[in-house]
């Protein structure tokens, strides 16, 4: 297999190293990744300029650009042969609930998944610079090895969250569902030393769906969290009921 492996955490990030040397076992690996941490970036691309591909001494691809540029540049023309998989991560940090909707890790993957490619985006719960992402490299690997036994309907795909343990430690895989937060908390206001009014955005709301079946209480229980997430965000339950209402109006 050909793997595309990119990340939110910038291409020098030890997660996206540790993910690279563990697909590495399985077929070829290209990394394409932000020159710079673009954590929060969710699917943004960069249109009002070009992006700029710089290969490095290790081979990895640093680009001065996005995690979806990134992945949209390696399959639209930059690589010489097609990925059968993008890989995403490993993520320094949680990607659960809400938090996908900013993730630029899912938002790599989400945007091999429009591009027609199976795609994972695997992060680090609780994960610190020094960590050992292994045991996190090492599920992701037999995900993949497994990929086939089920398989995702064409604009879904997994968001898998590792706590941060030994292998030995941790209790299995749950197949979850995604929980929810509560509204952020306030943001923070200060003055700079000139005198400028300035604002720290808050930081993330408590949990307020987190129940078990939610990627939240796999964490916190132990087991590898792996949520099927997918790109149409159409609310289909409600089709019908707003088509009658659309007709009462006009």
């Amino acid at each position: 297999m050909r793997f595309l492996i990119s990340n939110d955490d910038g291409v020098g990030a030890p997660g996206i190293v540790s993910l690279a040397e563990a697909m590495g076992q399985l077929g070829h690996v290209d990394v394409v990744a932000p020159q710079s941490n673009c954590s929060g970036y969710s699917s943004a691309l960069t249109l009002d300029r070009p992006i700029h591909p710089r290969v490095l001494s290790n081979n990895f691809v640093s680009v001065d650009g996005t995690p979806a540029d990134c992945v949209h540049l390696a399959i639209n023309g930059y690589l010489s042969q097609q990925p059968d998989m993008v890989i995403s991560g490993i993520n320094l940090g949680a990607n659960l609930g809400d938090d996908v909707l900013y993730s630029g890790t899912v938002a790599a993957a989400i945007e091999g998944r429009f591009l027609g490619k199976p795609a994972i985006a695997v992060s680090l719960v609780g994960g610190r610079e020094d960590s050992d992402y292994a045991p996190a490299a090492e599920i992701t690997r037999r995900l993949v090895t497994y990929w086939e036994e089920v398989p995702l309907p064409r604009r879904t795909l997994l968001n898998v969250n590792v706590p941060n343990l030994p292998l030995a430690e941790i209790k299995g895989i749950l197949v979850t569902r995604q929980g929810h937060r509560q509204q952020s908390q306030d943001v923070l206001k200060f003055t700079d030393p000139r005198g400028r009014e300035g604002f720290w955005l808050g930081v993330a709301g408590d949990f307020e769906d987190a129940g078990e079946g939610t990627d939240f209480h796999a964490v916190e229980n132990g087991y590898v969290s792996v949520t099927p997430i997918q790109a149409d965000m159409t609310c289909h339950e409600i089709l019908n009921n707003m088509s009658q209402w659309s007709k009462d109006i006009l």
